[in-house]
């Protein structure tokens, strides 16, 4: 049976896991499991930039994953770039089966703001659900309270809704359907 497995990479809230599972099962028609934390691989750190290059904690989710897996998820409080971006909320592999979020940006106490664990949770949904969608396919969408609205600063994150529109809403279900047959 395919699943979505689900793994802190580095320290990550149990509170945030919990709310990602919530998120995901609500969604996707596979079952949720989680797997061992793993280390955040020492080369990720890009000293220069002193960030994390996603890239790197990516091909660690794919080797780690169980091959039954439809989709895994890793999600770290470290702050993640690419070459060409100055940051990430998150990355995944569009129609492929990794992805990868970070809460750092998605905290208050990044911008100098008191801590809001409900924008917290807000916040994450909408990341994760945004990554997953790529994984099944789906690209950035013209509406901006869709979760697959391009985000590129904290403010166009707040803008979404903690779900798709109903376009990117039903090409989802289209694409689990035809993963679900594949098994």
């Amino acid at each position: 049976m395919n699943g979505l497995y689900l793994v802190a990479v580095g320290s990550v809230p149990e509170k945030a896991l919990e709310w990602i599972e919530g998120a995901a099962a609500e969604w996707l028609p596979f079952p949720i499991r989680r797997l061992p934390p793993l280390s955040i691989p020492e080369a990720a750190y890009d000293t220069k930039r002193g960030q994390y290059q996603s890239v790197e904690i990516m091909k660690m989710l794919a080797e780690s994953a169980s091959r039954d897996a439809a989709r895994v998820l890793g999600v770290t409080d470290v702050d993640l770039a690419i070459p060409m971006l100055s940051f990430l909320f998150g990355q995944a592999q569009l129609d492929g089966p990794v992805a990868v979020v970070s809460l750092c940006r998605l905290h208050q106490e990044f911008y100098g703001l008191p801590a809001d664990e409900n924008l917290l949770r807000e916040r994450t949904v909408k990341e994760v659900l945004h990554e997953l969608g790529h994984t099944f396919g789906l690209v950035h969408c013209s509406e901006p309270t869709c979760a697959m609205s391009l985000a590129t600063h904290i403010e166009l994150v707040d803008a979404k809704d903690e779900q798709y529109c109903v376009r990117c809403g039903m090409q989802l279900v289209r694409r689990c359907a035809a993963l679900e047959g594949e098994v």
